[in-house]
């Protein structure tokens, strides 16, 4: 199960290496490859918690195939693709596919694991997402650069069937501890209302983020964003009723009052919207401003990559006297290391040595502020809510990195083309622009837990 959510998040951050590869034989917008990485995260983020609550009714090990089957297929069928359009649909329906899969990995692990072994089964997870998330970037330019039988961005969708095949069949031989729903399970319902309700409010806020920019920010843009924030507090307050009157909601309040969770989900989400914002706005001025290869492109990411892994497989072993600091360091890292990829890129130039520390420093950062922070949430939920808290956190990661591409890939993009043609020294100033609102953003996390700790 590992293995799958380890190929499922390889595919979240591969596409953004492939990204003005992808733009260019497709001849795509800066808006559709916008929604070529954005789409796969909003089918993801939308029905992550539906998937958590399939996982109770039918069986987390038979659900988790059923999700890994469709997320291969969607993978072939990407990777077929012949137009920008039919890759966008098709990104979508993989990130069903992920939203089916991915949070019975979670599930089975509240479940089936209690103390120190849910610590350390819960380490190794979020190891797997933080090796995942950097390595999709290396991964992803060594694919498009080899560019197999002349193939070019196909291989970082294709790549995922022989992989997803091996897996099914594995899959089906292995007997999953706790695969029997209890009648109580059964009964839950899948609360389509509210379903709906955050679909239609994460879509009206997504769309007009991403085109708004490229149709010059015109009136339906921002009664979208309006009617978006009405669709939400809609949905916050039928979830509240519904739990009030002994329903099954589709994020459960008591989940969201548990001690520390609050300001995990806002921590969660700030730092995954950093993350998303940083390799989207990166890889394209990097390819596009710099004329890299996405080969090179890939392996610049590495510092990242390398230090993103080693952080999240070994901060358990620091210090206990550090582990309560490490989060709002992490924060505090990310953002001037954010200022520093910014700085060394400032005049147009490769950045040298100073870039690739700071490349490490965010590596550190994000690590830090991501790792311990999932970990101490989730590792004193009680298994009844094991579901439910797997899906919200598993949710807001994904809303997150959708607002980081959405939001922060519109002001780069907005920026360039106010500053005028593409050329280095106006897209390091557009760079830089969006590294000094990244590291702003990070700034926010670090002191979050003082404001939100307090409340």
């Amino acid at each position: 199960m590992l293995a799958a959510q380890f190929m499922a998040l390889l595919d979240v951050f591969i596409v953004n290496v492939a990204a003005p590869t992808i733009g260019t034989e497709l001849h795509a917008s800066g808006a559709q490859l916008q929604l070529v990485v954005a789409g796969y995260a909003i089918t993801y983020s939308v029905l992550l918690i539906t998937g958590a609550r399939l996982g109770e009714r039918f069986g987390h090990g038979r659900v988790h195939l059923a999700g890994l089957a469709l997320f291969t297929t969607a993978s072939l069928a990407c990777g077929l693709a012949q137009g920008a359009t039919e890759l966008i649909v098709f990104r979508l329906v993989q990130g069903a596919g992920s939203a089916v899969m991915i949070p019975q990995v979670l599930s089975l692990i509240q479940r089936n694991f209690t103390g120190e072994a849910r610590m350390k089964a819960l380490g190794v997870y979020s190891a797997v997402l933080a090796v995942g998330a950097a390595a999709g970037q290396v991964v992803g330019g060594v694919l498009v650069g080899a560019d197999l039988f002349g193939t070019g961005w196909r291989p970082v969708f294709l790549v995922n069937v022989p992989v997803g095949l091996v897996l099914l069949a594995v899959g089906t031989r292995v007997l999953l501890p706790g695969d029997r729903p209890t009648p109580r399970d059964r009964a839950r319902g899948l609360d389509l209302p509210g379903l709906v309700l955050l679909g239609a409010a994460v879509s009206l806020c997504t769309v007009p983020l991403v085109l708004g920019q490229e149709e010059d920010w015109p009136l339906w843009s921002w009664l979208s964003l309006a009617a978006a924030a009405i669709l939400f507090t809609v949905f916050c307050g039928y979830e509240s009723r519904l739990a009030r009157r002994g329903g099954a909601p589709l994020i459960t309040p008591s989940v969201l009052r548990h001690p520390g969770m609050g300001l995990a989900v806002f921590r969660i989400m700030a730092v995954m919207a950093v993350n998303g914002g940083f390799l989207f706005v990166l890889t394209l001025y990097v390819q596009g401003g710099l004329g890299y290869s996405a080969l090179r492109a890939g392996l610049s990411f590495a510092p990242t990559a390398v230090i993103f892994g080693i952080v999240g497989l070994t901060w358990r072993a620091w210090p206990a006297s550090w582990q309560r600091l490490l989060t709002p360091a992490g924060f505090v890292i990310t953002a001037l290391a954010s200022l520093g990829v910014g700085l060394a890129l400032k005049d147009g130039g490769d950045g040298g040595v100073a870039l690739y520390a700071a490349y490490a420093g965010v590596g550190v950062g994000l690590a830090l502020a991501f790792s311990p922070t999932l970990t101490g949430a989730l590792a004193t939920v009680p298994p009844r809510h094991a579901a439910d808290a797997s899906g919200l956190l598993a949710t807001v990661t994904q809303l997150g990195q959708l607002i980081g591409v959405a939001g922060f890939g519109t002001l780069f993009l907005n920026r360039l083309e106010s500053l005028g043609p593409s050329e280095a020294y106006t897209s390091a100033e557009a760079l830089w622009t969006c590294m000094f609102a990244l590291a702003g953003t990070a700034a926010v996390g670090a002191v979050s837990g003082l404001v939100l700790r307090r409340r």
